[in-house]
Parts: C-alpha cells; structure tokens; sequence
C-alpha cells in the first residue's frame, strides 16, 4: 500500500457516552471536545442530536468551540433526524451528517421488518436529503460485518449514487474475525462503481477483542478513516481504542500510514475520559493502562534498567507517560532493589546488596508490592546498615 493519511473519527462522546452510567453533561462535552481538538482527531462525532434537548444543545455548544475538526451528528434514516442534526450543526465550521440503516438480513427483517429493495430506497433518500443541508454526509450500513457482500456492495453505490462522501462499515456486534473483515473492505474497494468517490470508514466494536486488529485489516486493506474511542469505551465491551490504533500506525511504519495525532497528549485524554466518565481503563490496558510500562519481574526489570526498549516497544514519553515503573515485588530481583535503593539514597556495594536483598524479601513476601517509602524500613533494618551509614 502506498503512502497514507488515515483520518481519526472520534466517537467518545457519542458511542462512547452509551456506557452505562457514563452520562455527560453539556459542560462536559464541550471540555471533552476542546482537547479532542487539540488532540488532532480529524471528525468528531458530538452526539445524536435528535435523541434529547440535551444531545441536541451539546452538538450545537460544540459546533460552536472547535476550532479544526469537522463535527459530526448522527441520524437515522429518517428526515426529521437529519433534519434536526442539520440545525444542531448550524455553528460548525466543517459539518458532517452521519446517517444510515442497517443492512444486514438480521436487521431487514426482524429491525426493519423490511426486504432489501426497501432498504436500498431508504438509503439513498436519507443521503440525498442529507445533501441537502451539508455537503460531507457520511453513511452508515449498520451490522455490515454481517451483511452480505454483494448486497452491501449494491448498497455502498446507492449511497455514493446519493452523494456520500464516507461509506462507515460498522462491524456493529464485534462479530468478524480480521482476515474477513480486512476481505470485506478489500471486496468493496474492488467492486464497488465509483468507490474512489468516498472514503471508507471502519467502525469496530470489541465483543470478541477484535476490534483494534479489524480496524488495522481495514486499514492495510483499503480504509482511510478508523472510527474510535479514548479508552476503547463504547457499548457493551466497547469500540476500537483510539491509542492503540495510532499507536501501532506509529509504530509499524511499513504500514505507511500516519495521523495527525499529537500522540503526547494521548495519557492525558484517557485521564480526563477518565475522570469525567468516572470509569478507569484495565491496569493491563495497552498504552494508556496504569500497568502498561509497569515492570515486576526481576528478569525485565534488569533488562528495562539497562537499556529501555529490551521490554518496551514504545518509549512512555511518545504517550505523555513520565517514565516507565520499577515496581518492587518478590518476584523482582537484585537490579531492581539497587536501583530503587540507589533513587533513595543508599549507594550499596554488592555485599551489602545481597544482604539487604535477603532483608527485602523477607518484607516482600509479607505484602504485594513494596513502596518506595518501605525502602528506608528494608535498608535501616538490615544487619549491614551501620556500615552504609557510615559510608
């Protein structure tokens, strides 16, 4: 694949808000917005307008405040939705109708309680009225992930047909593997009339834990836009995790691809998500989880010690973290507790190491972690101290 710009859809505020008890207020929203602006997101999906007066006044108090990415409403297929989305967009210097209808048999039938002709009707309608009051409409087939090819084909071309600037493929249940969500773009780029018209859009969900390496197949397989999350949250076991697709695009560069994310600032929005949704990511969640440059075991300490990258692919400042963790546990080793002794104060040679070492494992075996402070306590108590004070 040649050299490319992939564009950062993110949808925290609207997908994201859908977590149980993760309501937001305006105020909120809009501090939200303005670092996801800063951040360098190219789209950012401020709510469904239709769905509330307060969905309706967030998007409007957003479209207001970002200064650089197009700001995203979402509709149904239905006319009064995009219209509303319309007017909640008034303000927005680059605004974007996301409307849509799914498409999969599952949806057509039992959603819909519809057929296939129906549907493809009602998708050109919405985007063609949609047209009518922006010019960058995006379009949603939900379920695709389980839709047939053929007929989402035939539908990606309705919609281009209609005007669509951005054809959205959701895997909307998180229910493909990567290989066929990766063929099922790479269908639609080869089969679908006028496909260099639009953009596709990749929106996964991460029922399987899927959804960060289907948005990668999507990618390396045709995408230019990766729908995404801070944090990874979003329904049920949430949507693909912003930092980790940013991430790996970094740090494969044979992939080709860049963003315009500020990837320093990628700490501080999970921190914030994370204190106004009031949900902390997983200690083990990849690049943003409090474990996620943490090391514990003598083996990787000692390698972190001397040379960083030997268990780190990705330097912590890249991501705004200050510096990778040596946390001391009875599995650490001699290295480790030099190391930390050393950040305390104590310069110990290596008899006095392994004496203070047999000290610290004793301590270590009595609790889960060992804390900086106890340092002190593990050095003054052991049988060499009168010695390393007196140095």
């Amino acid at each position: 694949m040649s050299h490319q710009k992939i564009d950062i859809f993110d949808t925290s505020l609207r997908d994201g808000e859908q977590v149980p008890g993760c309501k937001l207020n305006t105020e909120q929203k809009l501090i939200i917005a303005r670092e996801l602006d800063e951040l360098g997101v190219d789209v950012i999906e401020a709510g469904f307008p239709v769905s509330s007066p307060g969905d309706f006044n967030s998007v409007v108090g957003i479209s207001k405040i970002v200064k650089s990415a197009a700001v995203c409403g979402l509709s149904r297929a239905v006319r009064n939705d995009i219209k509303v989305a319309a007017e909640a967009l008034t303000y927005a210097r680059k605004p974007r109708i996301h409307t849509g209808i799914g498409t999969s048999d599952s949806h057509i039938k039992y959603k819909f309680k519809s057929n296939r002709e129906e549907i493809l009707v009602r998708a050109f309608d919405a985007v063609s009225y949609a047209k009518t009051f922006v010019e960058d409409v995006e379009f949603y087939a939900e379920d695709a992930g389980r839709t047939d090819n053929a007929y989402l084909a035939k539908v990606c071309e309705v919609a281009i047909k209609a005007g669509a600037t951005v054809l959205n493929i959701p895997d909307t249940t998180g229910y493909c593997l990567p290989s066929e969500y990766g063929a099922k773009i790479k269908y639609l780029k080869d089969n679908v009339k006028d496909i260099d018209k639009a953009t596709i859009s990749c929106h996964c969900h991460n029922d399987l834990g899927l959804a960060t390496a289907n948005s990668i197949e999507a990618i390396i397989n045709g995408a230019g836009q990766v729908e995404c999350t801070i944090n990874g949250i979003g329904e049920r076991a949430g949507n693909t995790a912003l930092e980790e697709v940013v991430m790996i695009l970094k740090q494969h560069p044979y992939l080709d691809c860049d963003t315009n994310i500020n990837t320093k600032r990628l700490f501080h929005m999970s921190q914030l998500i994370t204190k106004h949704m009031g949900i902390s990511p997983q200690p083990n969640k990849a690049i943003v989880g409090a474990n996620a440059f943490a090391h514990s075991s003598g083996i990787h300490q000692d390698g972190v010690i001397k040379r960083r990258d030997t268990y780190e692919i990705i330097d912590p400042a890249d991501v705004g973290v200050t510096e990778s963790a040596i946390v001391l546990t009875a599995r650490s080793g001699r290295a480790a507790l030099a190391y930390k002794a050393k950040n305390a104060g104590y310069d110990l040679t290596k008899l006095q190491l392994d004496e203070v070492y047999l000290n610290f494992l004793n301590f270590a075996d009595k609790c889960k972690d060992v804390n900086d402070s106890d340092i002190h306590q593990i050095v003054e108590t052991s049988k060499v101290y009168r010695e390393i004070k007196s140095a």
